[in-house]
């Protein structure tokens, strides 16, 4: 089911138009997308707009160059765009242009999060174009969705099962050396990697690994049994002591319990 945007005031609204008025007059754009809140019915006026712009599958450099100068003239001068970022200190606009070539790349023990499945999730799961679906899109939700090939997940499971396993040891060694704050800074870390360990596991794609979790966890994963256990893991009362130790302990069991 392809999602549909909702937006939260008349403000949000008219600047989505404008932006959709703009993108499909442009000769390489494929297909419109509200991403996040808008796109998924949960935005308040207070959110943020966010759009991802699909380029179609072919296109060159300079065709993209000249996008991107056309959208700046067009976003300084647009009376809708300036009224929204005018309203208040949090209206941002987020815009990207996309080429819909996910790559996987390779999850390395020590190295920041893997964001390969949040983009999918983002831009081609959880999107809402704002005009006629295009080829390329449609071609992409094929390939991706529901979810992809088995062989790679069970590649990434096992090489996330790694990664979490090498920091959340790492805690005992911070922790040994006065080093609270890195040990807490890992500890969360490690968390995220649980969360993208757990997606994985039940082959969906998440939005986000530190928001939203509670209608991830609960309402797309189906666990409400589980998402009361997660907030513990993080709610530590006294940093500079030995109960991070207590709280890796804890997320080495939810890990386990993952089937």
């Amino acid at each position: 089911m392809i999602n549909k945007a909702i937006f939260p005031t008349q403000l949000h609204a008219a600047v989505a138009k404008n932006i959709q008025g703009f993108f499909a007059d442009q000769g390489i754009v494929d297909t419109v997308l509200a991403v996040n809140s808008c796109a998924r019915g949960q935005a308040v006026p207070e959110s943020d707009l966010d759009f991802a712009i699909l380029l179609k599958a072919k296109f060159t450099k300079s065709d993209r160059k000249k996008l991107e100068n056309e959208w700046l003239k067009f976003s300084r001068t647009n009376k809708s765009i300036l009224s929204y970022k005018a309203s208040g200190p949090y209206a941002h606009l987020h815009l990207d242009l996309i080429d819909g070539r996910y790559a996987p790349g390779k999850i390395e023990i020590g190295e920041p999060i893997n964001y390969f499945e949040i983009e999918i999730g983002n831009q081609i799961g959880h999107s809402a174009p704002l005009n006629q679906p295009g080829e390329h899109y449609m071609a992409l939700r094929e390939k991706w969705l529901p979810y992809y090939n088995e062989t790679l997940r069970l590649e990434r499971l096992k090489s996330l099962h790694e990664a979490c396993a090498y920091d959340l040891n790492h805690i005992a060694l911070f922790v040994k050396r006065g080093l609270y704050f890195q040990a807490f800074d890992i500890l969360c870390k490690a968390f995220q990697e649980y969360l993208q360990l757990l997606f994985i596991a039940n082959k969906t794609y998440p939005i986000a690994y530190n928001k939203w979790v509670r209608e991830q966890v609960v309402n797309w994963l189906n666990k409400p049994q589980l998402y009361p256990k997660l907030a513990p893991v993080l709610s530590v009362k006294n940093i500079e002591s030995i109960e991070i130790l207590e709280h890796a302990k804890m997320l080495r069991q939810l890990i386990h319990e993952i089937k």
